[in-house]
């Protein structure tokens, strides 16, 4: 039996256009090894391990956090695989995105300095 490894377009993908984060953007946010590659994979449906999906959940929110107010990270709620990957354990593909309330457009938004240094990427 074979298992198939490219499962089409991610919910990923979509939650970094509703987001407007670029790979670019995750992979400058990681506190974590992470490639350009990998991200693009992830996205594109490229069947990933379970360190690999909490890396990206992981970095996915540390690129939103970064780029929120104090008051908007009052409201933020962390993504999980479950929320970003169609063939993760407890996905559901009807389930409402758990920040759509307070979703924006961060694209513009720089990573807040305070965040930076709190990850050791700036003195």
């Amino acid at each position: 039996m074979t298992e198939e490894r490219d499962l089409g377009p991610q919910p990923l993908a979509a939650l970094q256009e509703r987001w407007g984060l670029t790979n670019h953007q995750l992979v400058e946010a990681s506190p974590e090894q992470l490639t350009h590659k990998q991200v693009q994979r992830a996205a594109s449906g490229r069947r990933l391990t379970l360190k690999m999906k909490q890396k990206l959940a992981r970095t996915v929110n540390f690129a939103i956090w970064g780029r929120l107010t104090n008051e908007e990270r009052e409201k933020f709620e962390e993504y999980f695989p479950k929320h970003l990957f169609n063939y993760d354990k407890g996905y559901q593909e009807s389930a409402p995105d758990i920040n759509e309330s307070h979703l924006q457009n961060l694209g513009d938004r720089k990573i807040r300095r305070d965040f930076l240094a709190e990850l050791g990427k700036i003195d």
